[in-house]
């Protein structure tokens, strides 16, 4: 097993720290790791714009699915809102020969929307500026993995 190639899905919040690790990881495990926050920054893509950022999404997929096919290890940003989301991933990843590995990010809300108004004063061109009270919606449509999900490598 650990001949496979590992996708490393970030899950969490804005906030969360999903860069922070995803680069400790591209370090650590000489990982491709793939931000849609920074290919939007870059592209000139608004952070909010929804065709935009499925169209960005759907390249670094397309992208780390080569890379895993060639065996290197890749870590995507994505959030991973939903179950039904990381289970196409880790769908696609097992037919590919790759192992799947969640890392979820589990912040309390509070401290969340603390974390969202310091980066907003301090925040580099790539990090999109993020009202607090979005946080509130958001996570009423956040799926946390359960511990089933996260103890299963696929």
């Amino acid at each position: 097993m650990s001949d496979r190639p590992i996708l490393h899905l970030i899950c969490g919040l804005p906030g969360a720290g999903k860069t922070t690790l995803g680069k400790q990881l591209e370090q650590a495990v000489n990982a491709i790791r793939f931000s849609p926050d920074e290919w939007l920054s870059r592209l000139g893509i608004g952070f909010y714009d929804e065709a935009g950022r499925d169209k960005v999404e759907r390249l670094q997929w397309e992208l780390a699915q080569q890379l895993l096919r060639h065996g290197n290890d890749v870590v995507l940003e994505n959030g991973f809102w939903s179950r039904e989301e990381r289970d196409r991933y880790r769908a696609v990843a097992d037919k590919i020969g790759a192992t799947t590995k969640i890392h979820f990010l589990d912040v309390p809300l509070a401290e969340l929307k603390l974390r969202i108004a310091r980066r907003n004063h301090t925040r580099d061109p790539d990090t999109p500026e993020i009202d607090p009270s979005s946080l509130d919606e958001w996570a009423g449509l956040f799926e946390p993995p359960n511990d089933d999900e996260l103890a299963q490598p696929s």
